[in-house]
């Protein structure tokens, strides 16, 4: 009997990921009149964008498969300031994932705990705060403070003007596009190249440029006396500090 069950996992193992494209797409609200928002999230994608809704909006799509076990079992829901999404999938052997977005209206600063999956965000001209341990981090279209870490995964940002900008990678590459000029970034990454990119003109900056393991380019304006200050380290990986062009 244990031979055959070794003989049907072994058989369902490679039936390959979850197909969230066939997964059928579910709508939820949920009543928010807060001015800070926390969202948790593992095994899923997330895509939250600041919009001109009332309450928060939640879709998902969630889709796998489990062995001698149970799953996939998602819930969704909000108390006290924080959306909670979920997805159990417990088993011999199991594959779940999801996918779910979230709009929140504008003026909520976000943050957001994710343990498995992406998050892309876009919209905010509010405070947002982004911690993944298994994921890249993407954030476009933003103008309020951000502060963004991931432990396994790249980050960007891209149409971005937040004058403060916090970015942090253990194991990926951090580039960091930025349309207006900043008052003060900090990047770094254990393990990937660092780059940022600056407005043309927005200078002078007090740029430290710093890799233990990779060649080091700093090409704007610099003054050590500037307010506006840039920090790029890597400990294995090139660093650039430039302009867009």
């Amino acid at each position: 009997m244990l031979a055959a069950v070794a003989v049907g996992v072994g058989v369902l193992s490679g039936c390959g990921s979850a197909d969230l494209d066939d997964a059928p797409l579910e709508r939820k609200t949920f009543p928010f009149g807060g001015e800070r928002l926390r969202i948790e999230s593992d095994d899923s994608e997330l895509e939250i964008t600041a919009a001109d809704v009332d309450e928060v909006e939640v879709t998902r799509r969630v889709d796998g498969w489990v062995v001698i076990g149970n799953g996939p079992d998602a819930s969704w829901k909000l108390e006290d300031g924080t959306l909670r999404l979920t997805i159990g999938c417990k088993g011999l052997a199991a594959h779940c994932a999801g996918h779910h977005t979230v709009k929140v209206p504008r003026g909520v600063a976000v943050t957001v705990e994710d343990g498995n999956g992406g998050v892309e965000a876009g919209g905010f001209a509010d405070a947002l705060t982004i911690r993944s341990d298994n994921g890249r981090v993407v954030v476009r279209d933003s103008s309020g403070p951000l502060d963004l870490e991931t432990r396994n995964g790249g980050i960007r940002t891209e149409r971005v003007t937040s004058t403060r900008v916090r970015a942090h990678s253990g194991n990926g590459s951090v580039r960091l596009d930025l349309d207006a000029a900043p008052e003060r970034v900090e990047s770094s990454s254990n393990n990937g190249g660092v780059e940022v990119r600056l407005p043309e003109g927005g200078g002078p900056y007090a740029v430290t440029a710093e890799s233990r393991n990779g060649g080091v380019d700093v090409s704007v304006p610099t003054d050590d006396a500037s307010e506006r200050s840039v920090t790029a380290r890597s400990g294995n990986g090139k660093v650039r500090v430039g302009t867009a062009n």
